[in-house]
C-alpha cells in the first residue's frame, strides 16, 4: 500500500511526464504527492508550483518541495526523512545527453534508495 510517494522534476518537459505519471501512480493508491525540485534554481518555487497548479484537478493531495542541495542526495534524503513508499524520477534530466541509460541523479538514487523507486522512461 502507497500512502506518500515522492516525485523529482527539473523543470523540463521529460520531467513533467515524470510528475503525470507520479500523479497516476498516486491516484490510483489515494497517496499523498510531493514534488520537489532540488539544486540551485532560481525558478524552483515556480517550477514545482506550475507542476502542482496542472494537477489541481487531481483527486489527491499534492505538496511541493524546494532543496538547494544536489538532486540525488536531495531525494533520498527527503524521501528518508519524510517516510515516503515511493520515490519516482525519469531516466534522465536535462542534461541526460548520451548513450547511458541512466542519467547520473537516477543511477544514484537506484543504487541508495531505501524505499521502492519508480524509473520512468522518458527517451
Amino acid at each position: 500500500m502507497l500512502e506518500r510517494v515522492l516525485v523529482g522534476t527539473d523543470g523540463s518537459p521529460t520531467a513533467a511526464r515524470v510528475v503525470d505519471r507520479a500523479v497516476e501512480v498516486a491516484t490510483a493508491f489515494g497517496a499523498d504527492l510531493t514534488i520537489v525540485m532540488a539544486g540551485h534554481h532560481d525558478d524552483a518555487g515556480r517550477v514545482v508550483s506550475a507542476e502542482a497548479e496542472r494537477h489541481r484537478d487531481a483527486i489527491i493531495t499534492i505538496d511541493t518541495r524546494v532543496d538547494g542541495r544536489d538532486p540525488a542526495t536531495a531525494l533520498l534524503d527527503i524521501a528518508e526523512e519524510g517516510g515516503y513508499d515511493l520515490l519516482v524520477v525519469g531516466n534522465r534530466g536535462m542534461t541526460g545527453a548520451g548513450r547511458s541509460f541512466l542519467g547520473s541523479v537516477p543511477n544514484k538514487v537506484s543504487h541508495h534508495a531505501s524505499r521502492s523507486l519508480l524509473i520512468v522512461r522518458t527517451t
